[in-house]
């Protein structure tokens, strides 16, 4: 396995409440890459993200995900998996009780941070990627959705992931929130860390195109961006308007 490679599956099935959903998964992400996975709901995207950071048991011949092999990876050590991949929901999943500080600061100390000054630290120090460090001490019903995922995405930088897995994550965003998220996940993967990020929204594959994997009949395939443009005006057959295919 190449050094730069931070995830490496081969010939894995995919199932979700014991239903197979994908077979045959082949697919790598390498150290700077930005990679969209789309497909229809209930294709599989979800259940392939949930599998990478062991919600879901692993079935197949190879899975290594962040220096980790999810065939042999006991319940004890999943904790350890997820600090090195940060995730982003769709729905955010901060504590509305807590301030943007007090959200980072739970992650910090429920992960093993114990020092004070380098708490402060960190959580300066991932507020001010995500340009919010003068919304430390808002709380998150005070902040745009935007700025919502943004903290999402400062909580998930917290333990310096090699990875990102982001579902959906502009899923609930206005159009110039998503494409304020969707640079900052551009920025995060050029300093060195994978993304993965499942998307219904065709139009930032067209605007920010990228290598995209798409779920298709059980299948995980990997679409060229000729064949985008070929399965966008599929898409526009199917269901009528660019406004519908956003929901898909």
């Amino acid at each position: 396995m190449s050094l730069d490679r931070i995830v490496e599956i081969v010939n894995a099935s995919v199932s979700h409440a014991d239903h197979v959903v994908l077979t045959n998964v082949n697919f790598s992400l390498n150290k700077g890459e930005l990679v969209y996975l789309v497909g229809r709901t209930a294709s599989g995207k979800s259940s392939l993200i949930k599998t990478m950071y062991g919600e879901l048991p692993f079935d197949g011949e190879l899975g290594i995900v962040a220096g980790f092999d999810l065939k042999v990876l006991k319940n004890s050590k999943i904790p350890f998996l997820r600090r090195k991949i940060g995730i982003v929901f769709q729905d955010f999943q901060l504590l509305t009780d807590r301030s943007v500080h007090e959200n980072l600061l739970f992650v910090l100390k429920a992960t093993g941070w114990t020092n004070k000054v380098e708490i402060a630290e960190r959580i300066h120090d991932v507020l001010e990627k995500v340009d919010l460090v003068h919304k430390e001490h808002k709380m998150p019903y005070n902040l745009s959705g935007g700025e919502q995922q943004r903290v999402v995405i400062a909580r998930a930088m917290l333990n310096d992931p090699e990875l990102i897995l982001a579902d959906e994550p502009t899923g609930n965003l206005d159009p110039e929130s998503t494409e304020e998220i969707m640079k900052l996940l551009i920025k995060i993967s050029q300093t060195g860390r994978a993304v993965l990020m499942a998307t219904h929204n065709h139009n930032l594959l067209k605007k920010f195109p990228s290598k995209t994997l798409k779920c298709e009949a059980g299948k995980l395939i990997e679409i060229k961006e000729s064949d985008q443009i070929i399965d966008f005006a599929q898409l526009m057959n199917d269901y009528g308007d660019e406004e519908t295919i956003k929901l898909f």
